[in-house]
């Protein structure tokens, strides 16, 4: 089966400087895909290059079967995006953006105000749609956003940062909304910087930093390949962290140490290993 998004040594060079440096991915049609990273990974470069709003400078990108470069207006009808901004407009009401977006989509009538009523009421936006924009919480204002990426029924949704600033409640409401678009079969490409957030929607993840995809797979994959056993020990105001195939060697390791003050044992999670490869966290 073709990948849905499928990119091979992509560079993205701005004013000399590599910012996707030789990036090679491929996104299965039906999967959560996380791409993580700390600030300056190119993360935000590689959405824009995928999505077609910037142009990679090496290398090919296929999305949806359609080549970025070359077919950027077949792009465009297969993806819906979700920017981390606010992109809506304030002074319309919820009816009026999704109504403006639907025609900028060529969608007739009566199938446009189908589509409308469908994923207000998905996303339970219906008693608000007379309402104008400016009125709504952060968290209706990013629900009206995945609304109107889906007006034209993509095969893909790009999240870009989809739960930023939100109250946990309101981003748990919104990960049950993702989790539901992929079960009707949508293929989601997220970024975050909520490590729970990757934990609980995606089926894999890609880690990036300084330009480059330096680890890839499920979680479960990462946590073998890192180790799923912790010890940490607390040096002053920090700890360290040392890393074992499984929790019990990492148990087993305790035992034998003369001295346990402020050691404790744990399974490893993904800031664990995000920060073992990095060496930062994400914020």
């Amino acid at each position: 089966m073709p990948a849905a998004v499928c990119l091979q040594n992509v560079h993205k060079v701005y004013n000399n400087v590599s910012v996707v440096d030789d990036l090679s991915l491929r996104i299965e049609p039906g999967e959560i895909f996380g791409l993580l990273g700390p600030n300056g990974a190119g993360k935000s470069t590689t959405i824009r290059m995928v999505t077609t709003l910037t142009k990679p400078t090496q290398g090919d990108i296929v999305v949806a079967g359609y080549d970025v470069l070359r077919q950027p207006f077949g792009v465009k009808k297969q993806i819906g995006v979700v920017l981390q901004q606010t992109s809506v407009d304030l002074d319309l009401t919820v009816w009026e953006n999704m109504e403006f977006h639907a025609r900028m989509h060529h969608i007739p009538n009566p199938r446009r105000q189908q589509e409308i009523n469908r994923w207000l009421e998905y996303v339970e936006l219906t008693e608000r749609r007379n309402d104008l924009v400016k009125t709504l919480s952060g968290g209706m204002k990013r629900r009206l956003q995945i609304a109107r990426a889906l007006l034209h029924q993509p095969q893909i949704l790009f999240l870009d940062e989809p739960t930023v600033g939100l109250d946990p409640q309101t981003r748990r409401r919104l990960w049950e909304i993702i989790k539901g678009l992929n079960q009707q079969g949508m293929t989601i490409l997220l970024t975050t910087h909520y490590m729970e957030e990757v934990e609980y929607l995606c089926d894999r993840i890609g880690i990036m930093d300084s330009g480059k995809l330096i680890e890839l797979g499920t979680l479960e994959e990462l946590r073998q390949r890192r180790g799923a056993g912790l010890v940490m020990k607390q040096e002053s105001e920090r700890w360290d962290y040392k890393f074992f195939p499984t929790l019990e060697d990492a148990r087993l390791y305790l035992e034998h140490q003369p001295d346990k003050t402020g050691m404790m044992v744990r399974p490893s999670n993904l800031e664990d290993i995000f920060v073992e490869l990095t060496g930062r966290n994400l914020d």
